[in-house]
């Protein structure tokens, strides 16, 4: 009912009340008629009190959308306008949110894309030059294909960090479901050794690994997998020649813990906490790579519920320690 058939109605009856009363006493009707009226003025105050609020609210709700960040809804107090105003609180605070994290999102692509770009600057230049070098007349067949051995390396690692850069944004964005079975450690570890036991012999690093008993955990194989390939890599890569990278997994307590540690030169103390930061590349030990590797070991294990800490052991070199818990 609107505010004017309101009115009417309360007009209406206040008169039909007043000339009921006309039939037994005419102070009696007087009364009605004073009362009546004191009534309608009360209303009308209430009602224009409210229309004010509802008016006010309207012009804060408008606020919000021009983009101001201070409102307050506390003065809304009373009845239906005061659930409505905190419902609007309550909207408004998950749109800030919302808004802040698409701004963080979006910054976040901005400075992921620019790194992308910056990583494939320089493969994509000695690419263009190892081109221009072949295509010398002078170049011996055997120099030819030295080339193509060092333009295949070269692309080989410009697709890996492509692929691993989009499976790393899948994983950010709940795009990836991780199957939930049962992992056997000595299949995921004979698995991943299998994928850089070439690597390791090629430059002369023994790989060694230890399980104790049949140690397994609930989670996906497959990218368990790609993220113990990823830690090997790192370990190969910084064990000299000669060196050995040792990889254990056992049962302890509640969990199953696995290790990949190597004889290499060790992480220097400082780079510790930044480690698994995607793109850190400021010292030797973490210069020689893309630093997105790591960065995609930690997001696979954490997010199946595990943790991958990594430290320096005696008498020299670094250590990385995953435990799944289920």
């Amino acid at each position: 009912m609107s505010n004017r058939n309101r009115r009417l109605f309360h007009l209406l009856l206040s008169a039909a009340a007043a000339g009921c009363c006309c039939f037994f006493s005419l102070p009696c009707a007087l009364v009605v008629l004073v009362l009546s009226g004191m009534l309608f003025a009360f209303y009308e105050a209430l009602l224009r009190q409210r229309q004010r609020l509802a008016e006010k609210l309207c012009n804060d709700v408008d606020r919000i959308l021009r983009g101001e960040d201070v409102i307050r809804f506390d003065e809304y107090k009373e009845g239906e306008l005061s659930v409505l105003a905190a419902e609007i609180h309550k909207m408004t605070i998950r749109l800030r949110e919302q808004n802040a994290a698409l701004v963080a999102e979006k910054q976040f692509a901005k400075e992921a894309l620019e790194d992308i770009s910056h990583q494939l600057r320089t493969p994509l230049t000695s690419v263009m030059m190892l081109l221009d070098l072949m295509r010398s007349p002078k170049l011996s067949e055997e120099g030819r294909r030295a080339y193509l051995r060092d333009l295949y390396d070269l692309l080989s690692r410009m697709k890996w960090l492509i692929e691993t850069m989009l499976s790393l944004s899948r994983i950010e964005a709940d795009a990836v479901r991780f199957a939930r079975e049962r992992v056997s450690c000595r299949e995921l570890i004979e698995q991943s050794v299998d994928t850089v036991s070439v690597t390791a012999e090629l430059k002369g690093v023994e790989l060694q690994t230890e399980i104790d008993g049949a140690p397994g955990f609930t989670g996906d194989l497959r990218y368990t997998s790609e993220a113990l390939i990823n830690l090997l890599k790192n370990a190969v890569e910084h064990t000299p020649p000669g060196g050995t990278v040792r990889m254990t997994a056992k049962r302890s307590g509640t969990s199953t813990v696995l290790t990949i540690a190597d004889t290499g030169e060790g992480i220097p103390e400082q780079e510790l906490p930044h480690i698994f930061e995607r793109f850190y590349r400021s010292s030797e030990y973490t210069k020689s790579g893309f630093g997105i590797g790591l960065a995609f070991a930690k997001k696979v294990i954490s997010a199946q519920g595990g943790s991958l800490r990594a430290s320096n052991h005696a008498p020299q070199g670094a250590l990385f320690k995953i435990s799944f818990y289920s």
